[in-house]
């Protein structure tokens, strides 16, 4: 399969059950800058890495059908009690298997997965699935490489304790969900900007690759006609 499927769904069943979904997230912090790029007239969209459904179910207020994924059982558990609604479809699945309707979404999305999965195939798996005119909006984590990425996240850490401040009145979470989280890092690793630009040139020609603060970056790919 080319990544590590079972460590990957027993971290995030784990890290389900200790989420908050009203505290502070530095993806959270993004999403307004995602739903920028979704177009005026959404009929189908898709999120891969749905999590705990937060940002689907605000994605379900601005698309006619929202089909949002995750491998992980215990994120899709607690998406569908906490965010159900008639025209969201929450559904256990790995993208590298799943069966996705070819020239179908309008909108594709996906939130600090990408990282987990072989990338270019898959954004090629993504780009199949968008219909001529679609837009494919990533944010993800990258590894520093120079003076400019390490500069930002030095940067990056007192702007991220006082937003977790001011949104949770506290400057960490709470040990046992630092702990969790610790442990998945472990299992975590980055492409450099470099490798995603290259992998963008070749796989979504004209993509726009951005750098954002809170280690963070984004892939924005509207699809010809």
């Amino acid at each position: 399969m080319g990544y590590a499927k079972q460590t990957i769904q027993a971290d995030f069943d784990r890290l389900a059950l200790l989420a908050d979904d009203h505290g502070f997230d530095h993806n959270v912090y993004y999403h307004d800058f995602l739903l920028r790029h979704l177009p005026a007239r959404c009929a189908n969209a898709l999120e891969v890495g749905c999590g705990t459904g937060r940002f689907a179910r605000v994605l379900a207020g601005r698309a006619a059908n929202v089909w949002a994924l995750d491998l992980s059982p215990q994120m899709i558990q607690r998406a569908q009690a906490q965010y159900s609604v008639a025209n969201l479809k929450f559904e256990i699945g790995d993208v590298t298997e799943i069966e996705l309707p070819a020239e179908h979404f309008d909108y594709i999305v996906t939130i600090a997965t990408l990282h987990h999965l072989p990338l270019e195939a898959v954004l090629l798996k993504l780009k199949r699935a968008l219909r001529p005119t679609g837009v494919l909006a990533v944010l993800d984590l990258y590894r520093a490489e120079g003076l400019v990425d390490y500069a930002l996240s030095a940067a990056a850490l007192p702007v991220s304790l006082a937003l977790r401040l001011s949104k949770t009145g506290r400057l960490r979470p709470p040990r046992v969900v630092r702990e969790a989280w610790a442990e998945h890092e472990c299992h975590d690793s980055y492409l450099t900007l470099t490798e995603i630009r290259q992998l963008c040139a070749a796989s979504l020609p004209g993509a726009l690759v951005r750098r954002h603060l809170l280690w963070r970056y984004s892939i924005i790919w509207r699809k010809k006609e």
